[in-house]
């Protein structure tokens, strides 16, 4: 239906749905990896895993002064990754989790709910092999939710609702497009698509 669930903070265990007019999202063809984040992510600063730590990148999200993922929330997450539609991606230095987005897929749909990073490009380099993975499984909808600056920096843009729903409506009737049908890319061709699409 093209909603999505927040609480008002923490502590408030009250949901409600969020539609808004504006919808951010990630054209899957047009994410603008730079010259410095190629060479770093040729140079693998960080291990890249897929549903390794799925709570662990949640409740990294969750650790900041205000946020929205308050404990129903965070139970209903839970819930669907055991059902198999929620999944995260999550960088590490060593044994340390340092970077993460997890979000909710639904057909060829990928809804991206929230993302961490404690070290200099980690979520970069997260939704670079994020972005990569979905085009290379058969996702054609990546759902920000909203635009931030940081990520129309690396190439996201606001859509109308109108055609926010037409998208969702054909990527929810193509077909279902599976996020862990493939391994994930290596750097070379997170690297490579840069050079496609430039």
């Amino acid at each position: 239906m093209g909603v999505f669930p927040m609480a008002e903070r923490r502590d408030d265990p009250r949901v409600f749905w969020v539609d808004p007019e504006a919808r951010g999202i990630f054209p899957l063809t047009d994410f603008h990896i730079s010259r410095r984040l190629a060479r770093t992510i040729r140079s693998e600063p960080f291990l890249v895993t897929l549903n390794r730590d799925f709570e662990g990148t949640v409740t990294a999200c969750a650790e900041r002064e205000e946020t929205w993922i308050n404990a129903t929330i965070f139970d209903l997450y839970k819930d669907l990754y055991k059902m198999g539609h929620a999944h995260s991606l999550e960088l590490w230095e060593g044994n340390n989790l340092i970077g993460g987005v997890y979000g909710v897929t639904l057909g060829r749909a990928f809804f991206g709910e929230s993302m961490f990073s404690r070290r200099r490009d980690a979520s970069k380099i997260g939704l670079a092999y994020l972005v990569r993975h979905l085009t290379i499984t058969g996702f054609t909808l990546f759902d920000t939710q909203f635009l931030t600056p940081h990520l129309a920096s690396l190439g996201a843009i606001e859509i109308p609702r109108k055609a926010y729903h037409d998208m969702l409506e054909n990527a929810l009737s193509a077909g279902v497009a599976d996020i862990r049908s493939r391994a994930l890319p290596d750097a070379q061709s997170v690297v490579q698509r840069r050079t496609q699409t430039s």
